[in-house]
C-alpha cells in the first residue's frame, strides 16, 4: 500500500475494460463513458466484441473488450493504447495486453487466475506475467471474493452475484480518476428501476470496489485526475452512439418535413439497434415494420414512400446486396427512400461485429442499369444526427432514393453530443403537386430548375397515377420501350443528382491550406485522420484534411480543392474504393493510397509514419 498517494492531473487517459462476453464489460466501459461525460470530459468510446453469441468462458475467442477515451478538451479518437486495462481473465489478458503502454496500470481478478483458467487462455507458464514479459504495475483484487462477501446476506443466487463483478472493478477505477460515483449509482438505479434488488446489488458493490481503492491506495502510488479545461456550448448533452444518433436525426427530419416517419427492416448486425430504437417512439408518428427478409424490408419502404411517408430501410453490406432490387424501383420511380448501410467487415458474413469502409463502391455501382443515386457518409457517433437528416432531406426535396454510409465503429462507439434547436435546421419542403397543375399534370413532369419531379400522394384529386419498374414515357408515364425515350430518361435522372452538388456546401480543408500533404478521408475514420494532422502538425510538417460526407454527388469544389496540393494521400478502411472513385471523377490526378482492411479502427501512430515516409519521399 503507498503511503503517501500523489494525484496527477492528466490532459487525457484511455481506459480498457475486458472479460468473458458475459461479464459485463460493455456496460462497465459506457457507465464510465457517462459518468466522465457527466463531468465536463470529452469522450470517444470503441466497444469491440465477439461474433460468437457466447463462447466458451474464459476462452480467447470469447473476450469482449470496451475502450473509452477521456479528455480536458476535445478527443478524436478512442486511442491507439490504454493507460489503464481492466482485464477479469487470463483470456482477457493475453488477447488484450498488446493495447498498453509500457506505463499501463492493470487491473485484474486474482481470484480468476487458476490453473484451470491459464490452461482455457493457453498460457504455459504459471505465471502469466512472466510469460508475456509484462513489467506493467498490476493492481491484484480478489474481485469475486469480495463481491461473494458483500452480497452474501442479499438473498440473490451465485449467478446473479457474479454479474455484479464489472461494477467492482468499474468502482475501483473511478477511484483512480477520482471520477463521481454517485453519477454511476444513479445511473444503475434508472437501468435497474424494476429490479430494484439487483440495483440495490451492484450498487453496493460498485461503492465497494471504489472503497477498496480509497482504503488500500490499489497498490499503486500515483491516482490520476482529468479535469475538463475546454469550455463546452452551454446546453444539454447526452452521451449517445451512432445508431441512437441515426433514429433521432430520421425522426426529427420527419418532424421538420411534417410526415410521418416508416421505417421496412431486417435485422441484422450492427444495424438492427436503429429498428430497435425507432420502435420506442410511435407516440411521434414513427411506424416500423420487420420484415420477412431484406428485399421486403426495402420494398415495403418504397411502398410508404409511394404513400407520402418519409421511408426508410437500414442494413448492413450484405443486406445492400439483398435489397438492390427494390433499391433500383425507388430509382426509377423517383421516390424518396433513405438506405442506411451501417458498414462491416466482409466478404459474405465476414466479421459481423468489425468495422470497414468496403461499400463503397457497392452503393456507388452496385445495381443493374444506369441507377444513380446520391451517397451520404458520416464521420462520428453524434455527426449520425446531421448526415441522416440530411439524407431525408436530400431524399423528399430531390425525389430520390438516398445511402446513409456509417460504419460499425461510430455506430457503437459514442461522444458527447449536445442537443440541438431544431429551429436551427434547415427547412424540407418535398415538391409535392400543385392544384393547378390537375388536369395537365402527368407522373415524370417536372420542375425545370432542378430537374425534380414532382411528388403527388395517392387520394389527391385530380393526380390519380401509376408508376412502377417498368420504363415510362418522360411525356406521359405510360410504359414506354422507345429507345430514345429510355435514353432521355436516363440522361434525366442522372441530371438530376447531379444537380444536387448546387445545394451542397463546399468541401472544407482543416490544417495547412499551404500543405505538403493533404490527407483525404470519408466516413468513420475522420477523427484517426484528424489526429494524425494534429500529430504532424506539431512536428512542423505541414499538412491538411479533407474529409469527404458528400460522395455522389461531389462537391462542386472538389477538383479545385485537390488540385491546389503537391502531395495528396487518401486513407480509407478498404483497398482504394474512394481513390478509384476520385480517379475516375478527376481525370490526371495522382493520389498515394493508405489501405487497411483489418476490421479494427486506424491506429494514428501508424498513419503518422506512412504520412512521414510519403513527404519524405
Amino acid at each position: 500500500m503507498a503511503e503517501d498517494m500523489i494525484v496527477k492531473e492528466l490532459d487525457d487517459v484511455v481506459v480498457r475494460f475486458s472479460g468473458d462476453s458475459g461479464d459485463g464489460m460493455q456496460l462497465a466501459g459506457n457507465m464510465f463513458s457517462n459518468i466522465s461525460a457527466t463531468e465536463g470530459n470529452d469522450i470517444s468510446t470503441f466497444p469491440d466484441y465477439p461474433a460468437d453469441i457466447r463462447a466458451p468462458q474464459g476462452t480467447l475467442t470469447g473476450v469482449s473488450g470496451f475502450q473509452v477515451h477521456i479528455g480536458s478538451g476535445k478527443v478524436y479518437t478512442p486511442g491507439d493504447k490504454c493507460d489503464v486495462l481492466v482485464a477479469m481473465n487470463p483470456a482477457a489478458l493475453k488477447t488484450q495486453y498488446k493495447f498498453c503502454n509500457p506505463q499501463s496500470v492493470i487491473i485484474i481478478d486474482t481470484d480468476s487466475f487458476t490453473k484451470r483458467d491459464l490452461e482455457k487462455a493457453q498460457f504455459v507458464l504459471e505465471n502469466p506475467f512472466s510469460e508475456l514479459g509484462i513489467k506493467n504495475e498490476v493492481v491484484e483484487a480478489a474481485i469475486t471474493t469480495m463481491c461473494k462477501e458483500s452480497l452474501k446476506d442479499s438473498g440473490l443466487d451465485n449467478k446473479t452475484i457474479m454479474r455484479t463483478k464489472n461494477m467492482f472493478a468499474l468502482g475501483l477505477v473511478c477511484w483512480l480518476f477520482h471520477r463521481d460515483i454517485h453519477v454511476g449509482e444513479k445511473i444503475l438505479r434508472e437501468k435497474f428501476a424494476k429490479k430494484p434488488e439487483i440495483a440495490e446489488a451492484n450498487v453496493k458493490v460498485l461503492y465497494d470496489g471504489y472503497h477498496f481503492g480509497e482504503n488500500t491506495h490499489a497498490s499503486v502510488s500515483i491516482s490520476y485526475t482529468v479535469p475538463s479545461k475546454e469550455q463546452k456550448k452551454k446546453g444539454l448533452y447526452m452521451d449517445i452512439n451512432g445508431n441512437k444518433a441515426t433514429a433521432y436525426g430520421l425522426i426529427a427530419a420527419a418532424e421538420k418535413a411534417g410526415l410521418e416517419l416508416y421505417l421496412g427492416s431486417y435485422p441484422i448486425t450492427p444495424a438492427t439497434d436503429i429498428l430497435h430504437e425507432l420502435a420506442k417512439h410511435k407516440s411521434l408518428g414513427v411506424k416500423t415494420v420487420q420484415c420477412e427478409d431484406e428485399i421486403a424490408g426495402c420494398a415495403s419502404a418504397v411502398g410508404a414512400a409511394f404513400a407520402g411517408a418519409l421511408a426508410v430501410t437500414t442494413t448492413s453490406g450484405p443486406g445492400i446486396c439483398l435489397k438492390s432490387e427494390a433499391m433500383n424501383l425507388a430509382v426509377i420511380t423517383e421516390l424518396p427512400l433513405v438506405i442506411v448501410d451501417v458498414q462491416r467487415g466482409g466478404p459474405s458474413t465476414g466479421l459481423p461485429t468489425k468495422s470497414e469502409q468496403t461499400d463503397l463502391l457497392q452503393v456507388l455501382y452496385g445495381r443493374n442499369g444506369e441507377s444513380p443515386m446520391p451517397v451520404i457518409a458520416a464521420s462520428s457517433p453524434t455527426d449520425c444526427f446531421d448526415a441522416a437528416f440530411m439524407a431525408c432531406k436530400i431524399a423528399l426535396e430531390h425525389m430520390t432514393p438516398v445511402v446513409l454510409l456509417t460504419d460499425a465503429y461510430i455506430a457503437n462507439g459514442s461522444a458527447a453530443w449536445h442537443l440541438p434547436d431544431l429551429n436551427e435546421y434547415p427547412s424540407i419542403c418535398p415538391p409535392y403537386v400543385k392544384p393547378e397543375m390537375a388536369g395537365t399534370w402527368t407522373p415524370f413532369q417536372r420542375d425545370p430548375k432542378t430537374g425534380v419531379r414532382y411528388w403527388a400522394i395517392p387520394g389527391t384529386e385530380g393526380f390519380m397515377h401509376r408508376i412502377g419498374g417498368l420504363e415510362k414515357s418522360n411525356e406521359t408515364g405510360a410504359i414506354s420501350t422507345d429507345p430514345e425515350n429510355h435514353h432521355r430518361m436516363v440522361q434525366l435522372r442522372a441530371e438530376k443528382v447531379a444537380r444536387i452538388a448546387d445545394s451542397l456546401p463546399d468541401l472544407q480543408v482543416e490544417g495547412d491550406l499551404d500543405a505538403d500533404l493533404l490527407i483525404v478521408g470519408f466516413g468513420g475514420t475522420y477523427g484517426h485522420l484528424h489526429s494524425a494532422m494534429d500529430t504532424l502538425r506539431k512536428q512542423g510538417k505541414k499538412a491538411a484534411l479533407a474529409h469527404f460526407r458528400f460522395i455522389n454527388p461531389l462537391p462542386r469544389n472538389t477538383e479545385a480543392v485537390l488540385r491546389r496540393y503537391p502531395k495528396i494521400v487518401v486513407a480509407e478502411q478498404n483497398m482504394g474504393q474512394l481513390a478509384g472513385y476520385l480517379r475516375m471523377k478527376i481525370e490526371g490526378i495522382h493520389l498515394y493510397q493508405f489501405n487497411q482492411v483489418k476490421g479494427q479502427p486506424f491506429v494514428v501512430q501508424e498513419l503518422v509514419d506512412a504520412f512521414t515516409k510519403i513527404l519524405e519521399e
